[in-house]
């Protein structure tokens, strides 16, 4: 990582800037330094593809000038490119087109405490326990009786140091990381050949799966795929297994995004207080999860970040928000709010899953008979102005309630309104991810095949 910089330094840093813009003609500013370094192995067939390191600063500036605004940034912290950097961003806000929505939190609405979240792992891996992390993985992958080639295994490892000061008074940091392990491989051959995949990440080491089963059961995967067949066009159940289960969450984070509700791109645009979900479904955004792999103390904008219930007994109950969509649609900022360093704050979720149902992914199955369970999902259909899904899907056939043989080069479709009002959940929920979802079954989805 670049040369460990004390908070401190970093704060006043930023806030040098922000009273040198304000000297310079702005009316309020705010400022983001990220330090970050990253550390990756790769290798294939136990040969090693690449052993890579990367460190980097970058530095953020956002200034007001009434109700315009401007943004610049750089990884050069010399006192002449700072100097530079805030004439032309003050310049470039007096030419901007004005914003009744922009500008800075109130003071009453900052957050005033950073809550201790353990996002840091103060160890801090070399490059021979990611070789040995990557090549333990791809090893019991290739074990796997029936894999015949590989695409590779990759260990990373990455820490962040995020440090945001406004002149609204907010002043704070935090540090992160994270930690990772995944491989790719192949059964079979010539035409018949199948492929699939597994990984684990955590903002911990310790919290990672072990290498030997991860590798294992992606082996075990792809080797389940051999010699898949097309089932006939029909609208049947369709089951998901959770790692593609958690792309509908993401689905209706976008839609329940704020800049899309106030722009009226969301399909769920008028759907606020109305049943989007299922009784007793609940989606939650808990940025204050401890070891969460997108858990963060405050938003972008230095607003406290805490639990939501976005969704409540499958009731809308609130949009994701940053200051300018909630001033948009006349409602309270949020403390969702993501900022990058070169690019204005935006919604954003966290830590966002839905709550687990009651049945067992077997029981939630056992009534079907005829159906698809989906273990991958590739392409993208999703049109978020209307609800429009269509995607293609490999995966298992579902006879009499019991999994049967491989189905690939398929397409499920349907509308997400309807999908997520028809979605039942099982209760196996596991926080593997940053978006999470048990298996869930949605009735009545077009299958494609033959």
């Amino acid at each position: 990582m670049p040369e460990a910089r004390p908070a401190t330094d970093a704060r006043n840093l930023l806030a040098d800037l922000i009273t040198a813009a304000k000297r310079t003609g702005a009316d309020e500013a705010d400022a983001v330094l990220v330090d970050a370094a990253s550390l990756s192995y790769g290798c294939r067939l136990g040969v090693t593809e690449k052993l890579e390191r990367a460190e980097s600063t970058d530095l953020g500036l956002r200034v007001f000038v009434g109700r315009r605004q401007a943004i610049v940034s750089s990884t050069d912290r010399s006192p002449a490119m700072l100097k530079e950097l805030v004439e032309r961003a003050v310049a470039m806000a007096k030419a901007a087109p004005e914003d009744p929505y922009c500008g800075l939190a109130d003071p009453a609405e900052i957050a005033r405490a950073v809550p201790e979240l353990d996002l840091a792992d103060p160890a801090e891996p070399g490059p021979a326990a990611l070789e040995e992390r990557a090549r333990a993985t791809e090893d019991a992958a290739r074990a796997v009786a029936g894999i015949t080639n590989s695409e590779g295994a990759e260990a990373g490892w990455g820490k962040s140091q995020v440090t945001l000061v406004a002149s609204n008074g907010f002043s704070g940091g935090y540090a992160s990381t994270h930690h990772g392990v995944g491989v790719a491989v192949i059964a079979g051959s010539g035409t018949g050949m199948e492929r699939d995949y597994d990984y684990s990440s955590a903002v911990y080491a310790a919290d990672l799966e072990d290498a030997q089963v991860i590798g294992r059961r992606a082996g075990e995967q792809a080797v389940k795929r051999l010699n898949p067949s097309k089932p006939a066009t029909a609208k049947m159940p369709v089951v998901m297994h959770p790692r593609v289960a958690r792309s509908l969450v993401s689905h209706l984070a976008a839609a329940l995004n704020g800049e899309a509700v106030a722009r009226g791109t969301s399909f769920l645009k008028d759907s606020m207080g109305k049943r989007i979900l299922p009784e007793g479904v609940f989606l939650v955004d808990d940025p204050l999860r401890r070891r969460g792999h997108a858990s963060r103390p405050f938003d972008g904008e230095g607003l406290p970040a805490g639990r939501r219930e976005m969704v409540a007994d499958g009731v809308l109950a609130a949009w994701f928000l940053d200051l300018r969509s909630a001033r948009q649609l006349g409602l309270k900022p949020s403390g969702q709010a993501a900022r990058g360093v070169s690019s204005p704050p935006s919604p954003a979720a966290s830590n966002l899953h839905l709550a687990p149902g009651k049945l067992g992914p077997r029981a939630l199955m056992a009534d079907i008979g005829d159906g698809l369970y989906v273990t991958e999902l590739v392409g993208f259909g999703v049109n978020y102005v209307t609800g429009d899904y269509s995607r293609g899907a490999t995966g298992f056939r579902i006879v009499k309630g019991e999994l049967a043989g491989p189905v690939s080069e398929i397409t499920i479709a349907g509308n997400l309104r309807d999908m997520f009002l028809a979605l039942t959940l099982a209760d196996d929920l596991e926080f593997r991810y940053a978006s999470n979802a048990p298996t869930l079954r949605l009735d009545g989805l077009t299958v494609a095949g033959t």
